[in-house]
């Protein structure tokens, strides 16, 4: 009997090529950890709201950031008050946080809800969800099914008749998946003076154990399992791990054994012990947080977690 052939994902495979690996000491380690690759098909989408779902993620990341966006969301909102705004919903996973603000604003001022995600699965769910707010309009086009290196086209495309002023959000830890200088540099670009940007990230507030525990669970590993297995790995050929370094949380896999890939007329041959970065997620000391912050906004807010973990930062332009 033949084996099947693995089915191997191009897009992450022409990434693997085209980065390559780095040495450290006698390990090589293989960096694709860019979260536009964790969502590539519906099966990658539905493994990140599961584990949005989770009870560690929720306890973690999604309750907290709730209760701090319900806590505050009159001042948030103070800064917003025009005729007409857009929310641009920036990562929007399945649109449950912007339902807040636009809940808020029903009836009080005319709102157009962007969404915008690397996956259209994320998309159609996020505008399902709003239309049945019936609160405002929601825009659907090209441009939703979008990483952010278009968010300048983008903006300026919603910028028409009355809705001149743009609330962003980037929401459920999302920056912290980037190098900030350079996301924070693009996200600014996109921007008019007066334009709104609501942030929610983790701070670094613990001790390493604790921080490394809380990425340590199966849910997270169900979703950045599906990157090896797109590469043509099994489940067996690999092993999950987790470590702090450099002030981020790296996720990674090490591979078991020796393993050759064929795709198209390219070929990688991966060693027993090479690593896997498939993800990494940067921690910052609150007070650098804010710093960072203020070398791209001119008014910046910070609303923290009553045990400093976790912080909304409003920015204005």
């Amino acid at each position: 009997m033949v084996s099947k052939s693995p089915v191997i994902n191009d897009l992450i495979f022409r990434e693997l090529i085209k980065r390559g690996y780095a040495l450290e000491g006698n390990t090589r380690i293989w960096n694709i950890a860019d979260s536009k690759l964790w969502y590539l098909t519906p099966k990658q989408a539905q493994a990140f709201l599961d584990l949005e779902s989770s009870e560690d993620y929720q306890r973690d990341v999604i309750q907290k950031e709730i209760d701090l966006i319900n806590n505050n969301v009159d001042d948030i909102l103070d800064e917003v008050r025009e005729e007409a705004l857009n929310i641009i919903d920036l990562g929007c996973g399945d649109g449950k946080k912007a339902v807040i603000f636009i809940e808020h604003l029903k009836g009080k001022l005319n709102t157009r809800y962007c969404p915008i995600d690397i996956s259209g699965y994320m998309v159609e769910k996020a505008i399902s969800k709003i239309k049945k707010l019936d609160a405002g309009e929601v825009v659907k086009f090209q441009w939703n099914i979008s990483d952010f290196e278009n968010l300048e086209n983008i903006s300026s495309l919603l910028r028409s008749g009355d809705y001149k002023k743009n609330l962003l959000l980037l929401l459920g830890n999302t920056l912290g998946n980037f190098e900030i200088n350079e996301l924070l540099y693009q996200i600014r670009g996109a921007m008019n003076e007066g334009d709104i940007i609501l942030i929610g990230n983790g701070l670094d507030n613990r001790n390493e154990g604790d921080v490394l525990k809380s990425y340590q669970n199966e849910q997270l590993n169900n979703l950045l399992i599906h990157l090896p297995i797109n590469l043509g790995l099994k489940k067996a050929e690999v092993n999950y791990g987790v470590r702090f370094v450099n002030s981020r949380v790296e996720m990674y896999y090490t591979i078991l054994r020796d393993k050759e890939i064929k795709f198209q007329d390219k070929r990688v041959v991966f060693h027993k012990g090479d690593q896997l970065l498939t993800a990494v997620s940067y921690k910052y000391q609150k007070d650098s947080f804010e710093d960072f912050l203020k070398m791209y906004f001119r008014d910046v807010k910070l609303f923290a977690s009553e045990d400093d973990s976790y912080a909304l930062a409003l920015c204005k332009k």
